[in-house]
């Protein structure tokens, strides 16, 4: 249009200038829409296909033209031959750029769709009976905007629909499409239902985005995907959304509503116990089946025993909840008329993923209700019947208080990928697990906080001056107590004085008459001639009932071991000299460091918590058992009597 605009005024004469009978820009611009289309077509057409030649002979690609016209998809024989052209490009790896010759067809007529098949009325329509001829699995329609929105773009709450169903097209009132071309979002939604009615999936997506086909191709979370399959959740982003809101709710409620919640869940656990066992049993039933076996398996399950500690659990949780949110920090006089205060406030919104154990989910939603965060949890597959019924139990304890939204639990996992990208609503990431789980989560997480410990190297140290017995139970308890934890020992570590002495023996033996595997460090390989295999790493998470036995000089070595190989998490030393315990909890930089006790006992309820949504190794924030106190930050609030910031210069 701005070419020919320019041609038409370019060549007028000067007479015709001069006498006013000329054509004004205003005139131009209605001539180009109302007379000139289809110059304007043969003209664009060209330009457009010089242009896709000059970028694609950037990566050594050959482009070709295809010119159609309506009628060549009317008549079977040019149909025929129309297809057998694109597909013979496409073998020889030559892109077809396929075009209506708008120059020469007729203009687009609304009742063109003859016998269910599309007609060609743009390049949607096109781009539709293109792809459902060719067979392709995929067609993309690009457009100027990110999909297809719940309501006008322009809404303040409008969001993207990333999932299309054919029914939700009673839901979308489309707008004013442009002056330029012949189509419209309109039109791309009927091509994209039709394409998909007879066999192509199709994305409708924002062409002026970078990368967007790199994205779609390896399944990003990008544009309207259309699809027959009923979307049976809510969508994540309303789900972290509504999290967001929820907080603000908990947070207005008074510390006895809130302590009142918790209750409610404990007491629900010992009235419903039945249910939950009966629904625990279809969960287990499937684990059986599915060969899962050992700590997995024992994780998974529920008893009376472990449903009577977790209410007890929360019930704790509760009872020290009242001065957790608004608690004065500190307090200062900052002159006559200012006072100064910092006190503490929820985090915002959490987002906890943890696999198994399906008693993490009311420990998790119980700290987050004392400490009034917004919360979304993704738990294990394996526990589904389990969660959601233990979700449904949190639901109605917070509906009471028209706080439901709070909390919400994540059902697929595909979803955590699009959370971990909603930096303004999710706050922090809690990932419980395994190391892999966590790495996994860090890995993906780049604009938010992750908090949390890829690996568990925890370290046990028999001091010369231990006692046997002492140290014999330590031992077997921190690794067999519960081998996948990450708080079980990994590595044992011996002063060379025991190593000749019955103190080592009967340690070595009480591991193996437990079943524990034995694998040596390099130093005692060293020392023994027929000895059990030697450790692949001496920074290796086993996870199970195996562990590295390797020997130190004296405790300053076995500390120098456990900073060169340990993972910060919790390392442990068993001795009866005073002087040697307080040199080695001073000096071991790990988030837990204890004295004559399991390494096992690195967990928020032993240490009094009530529950933990985690354990971190980081140095940021929070250290070792996560509890409430770990999941509220601080505010400062200032009151003034007009004071201003010249008054204090």
């Amino acid at each position: 249009k701005q070419k020919l605009a320019q041609e038409v005024m370019m060549s007028m004469s000067m007479r015709e200038t001069i006498s006013g009978n000329y054509n004004t820009k205003e005139d131009i611009k209605t001539l180009m829409k109302s007379s000139f289309k289809k110059p304007n077509a043969a003209v664009g057409q060209s330009g457009l296909q010089a242009l896709y030649e000059t970028m694609f002979r950037n990566y050594g690609i050959l482009v070709g033209q295809v010119l159609v016209t309506k009628p060549d998809f009317y008549n079977d024989h040019t149909r025929q031959q129309l297809f057998t052209t694109i597909n013979e490009l496409l073998q020889l790896n030559i892109i077809p750029i396929i075009n209506t010759n708008d120059a020469v067809s007729p203009p687009p007529q609304k009742d063109e769709d003859p016998e269910g098949v599309l007609g060609i009325k743009d390049n949607d329509s096109l781009a539709a009976r293109v792809a459902v001829e060719t067979r392709a699995d995929l067609a993309i329609l690009m457009s100027d905007v990110d999909g297809i929105y719940d309501r006008s773009p322009s809404h303040e709450d409008a969001r993207v629909m990333h999932n299309f169903n054919p029914v939700d097209l009673a839901k979308v009132e489309f707008g004013e499409k442009s002056d330029a071309g012949t189509g419209g979002m309109e039109s791309k939604v009927r091509s994209a239902l039709w394409a998909l009615e007879n066999g192509s999936s199709v994305v409708i997506c924002n062409g002026m985005k970078y990368n967007t086909i790199r994205k779609i191709m390896r399944g990003d979370k990008v544009g309207s995907f259309f699809t027959k399959a009923e979307v049976d959740a809510m969508p994540v982003e309303v789900l972290a959304k509504n999290a967001r809101s929820g907080s603000r709710r908990l947070q207005a409620l008074a510390p006895e509503a809130r302590a009142k919640i918790i209750n409610k869940i404990a007491d629900s656990l010992i009235s419903r116990q039945d249910e939950i066992m009966s629904v625990n049993e279809l969960d287990l039933r499937q684990a059986r089946l599915d060969g899962v076996v050992g700590a997995m398996y024992s994780r998974l399950a529920f008893s009376p025993q472990k449903i009577q500690a977790l209410a007890t659990g929360l019930k704790q949780i509760a009872a020290t909840s009242y001065q957790n949110v608004g608690k004065v920090v500190r307090r200062t006089k900052v002159s006559d008329t200012m006072d100064l205060v910092q006190r503490t406030v929820p985090i915002g919104v959490l987002m906890v993923i943890f696999e198994s154990r399906p008693d993490a989910l009311p420990q998790v939603a119980s700290l987050a209700i004392a400490s009034a965060n917004g919360l979304l949890m993704k738990g294990g597959k394996e526990a589904t019947n389990s969660n959601n019924l233990l979700m449904n139990i949190v639901k109605e304890a917070l509906s009471e208080y028209g706080c439901a939204d709070a909390i919400s639990m994540v059902s697929k996992r595909e979803a955590i990928g699009d959370l971990l990208k909603m930096d303004q609503y999710i706050d922090l990431v809690i990932p419980r697990g395994s190391g892999e789980l966590v790495k996994s989560i860090k890995e993906q997480s780049k604009m938010i906080p992750v908090l949390g410990h890829a690996e568990g190297v925890c370290h046990v140290y028999v001091d010369k001056y231990a006692d046997l017995e002492k140290a014999r139970a330590i031992v077997k308890d921190s690794k067999t107590d519960y081998p996948a934890a990450c708080n079980a020992m990994e590595t044992l570590l011996v002063h060379e004085d025991l190593l000749k002495t019955p103190v080592f023996d009967k340690i070595c033996s009480t591991l193996k008459e437990s079943g524990v595997a034995i694998f040596s460090g390099p130093t005692l390989a060293k020392h023994l001639t027929f000895g059990p295999p030697q450790a692949h790493s001496l920074k290796h998470e086993y996870g199970d009932m195996a562990c590295t036995i390797e020997i130190v000089k004296d405790m300053y070595d076995a500390i120098d071991h456990i900073h060169k190989f340990g993972s910060s998490h919790t390392d442990v030393i068993v001795t009866d000299n005073e002087e040697n315990a307080q040199i080695f909890l001073e000096s071991v930089d790990s988030a837990c460091v204890f004295a004559n006790c399991s390494s096992r006992m690195a967990d928020g309820y032993r240490l009094g918590l009530g529950a933990e949504v985690g354990i971190s190794t980081g140095r940021i924030h929070a250290r070792g058992p996560v509890g409430v106190e770990g999941l509220l930050t601080t505010k400062w609030v200032l009151n003034g009597d007009g004071d201003i910031a010249a008054d204090y210069a």
